[in-house]
């Protein structure tokens, strides 16, 4: 049985993914809410609030095999509209607080002899979109850390990120609130659809499973075609 720590797993795409690594595996949930976390075997909670650089991340002695960061925001409106103190709280969420994840667990991931790091970041990094700055922004750190991380942790650590586009989750909701505004974003994509959080999450645990042995360093677009079909 495998040992996993995902932090941010207790809804969207994190909670799905801790459904499906618990199936068969042991997984530390670190998230602000256990909500259903509880109903599930061999998960285990404890609260973290990665917005608060102040919080100290608990201790974990055991060898780790995968270390997921799927804490995130959609802060969206133009760029002239932020003020500082907003983007400087999408750069904590997002990147500094994968950043402490991270180097805390480190020791424990390099215990294992087919450890993987799995992050998030958005189809909006790659692709130019209005609106977007911050959040951009912040999952651009995410990419570099991966491309980074990846080279300096080869061969014995996988270090991948999934760059999804809009998904149907609790963090999205405000954007597909009603039919307009969620057939307006099925529109956007040549798939029509958006994504399901289940199809991110079945995504990161193959970048997870034992045997994806020969990848490493990605960005792995999963984003119904919007960044490269016209």
């Amino acid at each position: 049985m495998k040992r996993f720590i995902v932090a941010g797993g207790s809804s969207g795409i994190g909670f799905e993914l801790v459904k499906l690594l618990s199936i068969n595996n042991k997984v530390i949930v670190l998230a602000r809410n256990e909500r259903e976390i509880s109903k599930l075997n061999n998960v285990s909670f404890i609260n973290v609030d990665f917005a608060d650089n102040n919080n100290n991340l608990p201790i974990i002695d055991e060898p780790i095999d995968g270390l997921i960061y799927a804490p995130g925001t959609i802060n969206l409106k133009p760029f002239k509209s932020f003020k500082f103190e907003e983007i400087n709280a999408d750069m904590q969420i997002n990147f500094f607080g994968a950043v402490k994840f991270i180097q805390a667990y480190l020791p424990q991931l390099q215990k294992s002899n087919s450890g993987s790091i799995v992050f998030f970041s958005t189809v909006a990094v790659q692709t130019g979109m209005s609106f977007h700055s911050s959040i951009a922004a912040a999952k651009g750190a995410i990419e570099g850390l991966t491309r980074s991380l990846a080279a300096e942790l080869a061969p014995k650590i996988k270090v991948n990120c999934i760059a999804p586009s809009l998904t149907n989750t609790p963090l999205a909701e405000k954007l597909i609130s009603n039919e307009i505004r969620l057939k307006t974003a099925e529109e956007r994509h040549p798939l029509k659809r958006i994504a399901t959080a289940y199809e991110i999450a079945k995504s990161a645990a193959w970048l997870l499973d034992e045997d994806n042995t020969w990848m490493t360093g990605q960005i792995i677009k999963i984003d119904g075609g919007i960044s490269t079909i016209r």
